[in-house]
């Protein structure tokens, strides 16, 4: 039987080392949800956050087929720990599960200022940055491109408590943006997007270094993980260093 974790920590070992801040928001009861085997001595976990899950532990299929009567998305990241979860998601969604790379960014990054700086300065005068505010918040929301900046959130108040972004706006409209797509004890997790047709003009550098810095400043790290070579290219650019690749499934019909 599959239960949800109130001692998260109690499935902390199961997550040993693995560097991602997603895991540790659920960890930190932070945001996110831990679901184990057992909720005293759990042998198999899996910590759901957002559009991911994270599975650990002794492999399950009851897990791995498990879905939280609360949770009505029907797309979902799933990434396993190791190629024996993975063999289990692939027996288990077959053709409903598309194995994808995905790339993970050094967490130890020691931040240029000034170049960051020249970044945000460098930016054309028909865009202006502005932080996020509620009225920004619900904005987002609203819009498909920009909904994950936002979409961890029920309210902005939630939002201000936890996170913060920055949004690139023409003529008062938000055309790019850099945000927390989740949080955790020491800092956040970048979710970044520029709207199609404004792409390639350097407002997600813009946006992402001025992020960065507000992070900076408040003494939290702004973890990034990619999703493609375009940002991996992106974070490089931005000071991080690529660590390594890793195996995901995005799994449709969930």
């Amino acid at each position: 039987m599959i239960e949800r974790l109130i001692d998260t920590q109690k499935a902390e070992a199961l997550f040993e080392n693995w560097q991602e801040t997603l895991i540790w928001s659920c960890l930190q009861n932070i945001m996110g949800e831990v679901y184990a085997d057992d909720k005293e001595q759990p042998e198999s976990a899996m910590a759901l956050i957002g559009d991911f899950c994270f599975f650990a532990g002794k492999t399950n299929e009851e897990l791995v087929k498990y879905k939280p009567e609360a949770c009505s998305r029907d797309f979902l990241i799933m990434v396993p720990q190791n190629d024996d979860w993975a063999e289990l998601i692939e027996k288990t969604y077959v053709d409903r599960a598309n194995k994808v790379t995905r790339y993970a960014i050094k967490k130890d990054t020691c931040f240029q200022k000034e170049k960051l700086q020249a970044a945000v300065a460098a930016l054309s005068k028909v865009y202006s940055l502005q932080m996020m505010d509620e009225a920004l918040f619900y904005w987002c929301k609203e819009h498909g491109w920009s909904r994950d900046f936002v979409s961890q959130y029920e309210t902005y108040d939630r939002y201000r408590e936890l996170g913060m972004g920055v949004l690139a706006l023409k003529d008062g409209i938000p055309v790019a943006g850099a945000s927390s797509y989740t949080c955790y004890r020491d800092g956040i997790e970048i979710e970044i997007d520029t709207k199609e047709e404004y792409r390639r003009q350097g407002l997600a550098y813009a946006c992402g270094a001025k992020l960065i810095l507000e992070c900076l400043e408040r003494g939290l790290y702004p973890s990034w993980d990619a999703q493609n070579l375009w940002s991996v290219a992106l974070a490089e650019k931005l000071g991080y260093t690529y660590d390594h690749d890793y195996t995901a499934y995005e799994i449709s019909g969930w």
